[in-house]
C-alpha cells in the first residue's frame, strides 16, 4: 500500500473511532443521535460570539457595551479623535433614555478646562469624624476595585501607572497588595470576606496583619466590601492551582492551596458591629474607611445612616454598586437579576442618607458602567460625590469585551495569568 493509501486508512479508522465514542456515550444528545456530524454543531458555536461581534452585531447592539461605546473609550484612550460625525443613530425617543439638560448659558470656559483630569471629588473623605488622614480626592473619577489574581499583574500595573498620570485613586480590590500596585499611584485597600492581606493563618480577620499591609503601600484609604454588582450575596473560590507563590504572598494565604471567600464577613453581623468593624479600622490607620456595597433590602440603609447619625460613628464613604456591575463573575441568575441597577440604588441611598442628615458626612461613590460621561453625570445628578470606573478601564488598557474574564482564558492578557499573553 502506498502512502495515501496509509493515509486514507488512518483518518477511516480515526471517523470510525469517534462516531463509535459518539454513540456511546451520555453527555451530548446530538452527538450521539448524529455522530460525526454533529461535531460541526460544537465548531460554530464555538465561534459563534467572535462572529456576533465583529460581523452579526450591529453598533448599538452588543452589551455590556456597544461597539460605539468601545470604540469611544478606545479612542480617547489612545488620544484619537473621539468625535462621531453625522449625528446620532440612537433612538432618543426610547422609553429611558438617557438626556442631559443643557444650560443656556454655558459657565465660561478657563484655562484650566482643557487638562484631563480636572474636576476634584465633591468632598473630603473622613474629615466629619476627624480621621486623621482625612482628605479630598484629586480626581472625581477614580479606578474601581479589580483584584490581582482576577487581572494579570501586568494589568494591575498599568492601570496603577495610570492613577498615577491622572492623578486619581486605584482601588485594590479584595486579593491584596502586590508589587504591581506599587507604581505611583495612590491605593484604596479592600477588605472582603476573605481578609486577604489582613488575615491569621485560620483566615479570621488580624488588625496588625491589616495596619502592615496598608504600611506597604501608598494607601489612603480602606474599604470594606459587604457585596458587589455582579454577585451579590455570593462568595467565592480562588482554585489551589491559580494560588501562585505570587498571588500567595499578596492574599497572605498558602501557595496552591484553595482559598474560600465566605458569602459573609465573620468579624460582624449587624449594623453596630459592621460601625464598631470600621471604627476599629479607622482608629488603628488613621485612615478614611467606607464600604461598598450592591443595594437589596432598603430597610438596611436607613438602619445604618440611623445608627451613623445617633452615635456620631460609622463610614466615611459609601460605595454603591449597580447590580449591571461586572468585573465579576457569578451565576446568571444573579449578575442578571440580583441587586438594584446602580440608578435606583443610587438614589435610594442618596435618599436615606439626606434623611438622616448626613449629606456633609458620609460621601457617596457610584460604580456600574460610569466611565462613559454622560452615565457618570446622571450619578452625580443624582448625589453622587464621585465615581469609579472598572470595565472602561480595562477597555484602556486593552480588552475587548471577549467575556472570558472567568475561565481564564482572556485572549488579550488583561485578566489572565498566563504569561505567555
Amino acid at each position: 500500500m502506498g502512502v495515501l493509501a496509509w493515509g486514507t486508512l488512518a483518518v477511516a479508522v480515526v471517523l470510525v473511532l469517534v462516531a463509535v465514542h459518539d454513540l456511546v456515550q451520555t453527555r451530548h444528545s446530538i452527538l450521539r443521535n448524529f455522530p460525526l456530524v454533529g461535531h460541526l454543531r460544537f465548531v460554530l458555536e464555538s465561534f459563534g460570539p467572535e462572529l456576533r461581534q465583529y460581523i452579526v452585531a450591529a453598533d448599538d447592539d452588543e452589551g455590556p457595551f456597544t461597539r460605539d461605546e468601545r470604540s469611544w473609550i478606545y479612542a480617547t484612550a489612545k488620544g484619537d479623535n473621539p468625535y462621531q460625525g453625522f449625528g446620532t443613530d440612537n433612538v432618543i425617543t426610547r422609553d429611558g433614555y438617557l438626556v442631559l439638560l443643557h444650560a443656556a448659558f454655558p459657565h465660561p470656559e478657563t484655562a484650566g478646562d482643557e487638562g484631563p483630569h480636572h474636576l476634584p471629588f465633591a468632598r473630603p473623605l473622613g474629615d466629619a469624624h476627624g480621621r486623621p488622614g482625612a482628605f479630598t480626592p484629586a480626581s472625581f473619577v477614580n479606578i474601581s476595585a479589580m483584584s490581582f489574581g482576577s487581572l494579570s499583574g501586568r494589568a494591575v500595573e498599568a492601570l496603577n501607572r495610570a492613577a498615577a498620570a491622572a492623578g486619581c485613586l486605584h482601588n485594590t480590590g479584595e486579593g491584596g497588595i502586590s508589587p504591581h500596585h506599587l507604581h505611583g499611584g495612590e491605593l484604596v485597600y479592600q477588605v472582603g470576606t476573605g481578609y486577604f492581606g489582613c488575615r491569621d493563618p485560620e483566615g479570621r480577620f488580624d488588625l496588625d496583619r491589616l495596619c502592615a499591609t496598608v504600611a506597604s503601600g501608598p494607601v489612603r484609604a480602606v474599604e470594606i466590601k459587604l457585596s458587589q454588582g455582579a454577585k451579590p450575596g455570593l462568595g467565592g473560590v480562588l482554585p489551589g492551582v491559580k494560588v501562585t507563590p505570587e498571588i500567595a504572598a499578596a492574599r497572605g494565604v498558602p501557595v496552591g492551596v484553595t482559598v474560600h471567600s465566605p458569602n459573609h464577613h465573620r468579624a460582624f453581623d449587624d449594623v453596630a458591629g459592621l460601625v464598631a468593624f470600621v471604627e476599629r479600622i479607622a482608629d488603628a490607620t488613621g485612615l478614611p474607611v467606607g464600604i461598598k456595597s450592591a443595594v437589596g433590602e432598603a430597610a438596611f440603609w436607613d438602619e445604618l445612616f440611623a445608627h451613623m447619625a445617633a452615635t456620631g460613628r460609622g463610614p466615611d464613604f459609601v460605595t454603591v454598586d449597580g447590580g449591571e456591575g461586572g468585573t465579576g463573575a457569578g451565576p446568571l441568575s444573579f449578575t442578571d437579576h440580583v441587586a438594584l441597577p446602580l440608578r435606583d440604588a443610587l438614589a435610594l441611598v442618596a435618599a436615606a442618607r439626606r434623611r438622616h442628615g448626613l449629606d456633609a458626612t458620609v460621601a457617596l461613590i457610584a460604580s456600574g458602567r460610569l466611565g462613559l460621561a454622560h452615565n457618570a453625570v446622571a450619578a452625580a445628578a443624582l448625589g453622587a460625590d464621585g465615581v469609579n470606573v472598572a470595565r472602561e478601564a480595562m477597555f484602556a488598557i486593552g480588552c475587548i469585551q471577549a467575556q472570558r474574564c472567568h475561565n481564564g482564558h482572556c485572549p488579550t492578557g488583561v485578566a489572565t495569568q498566563n504569561r505567555w499573553l
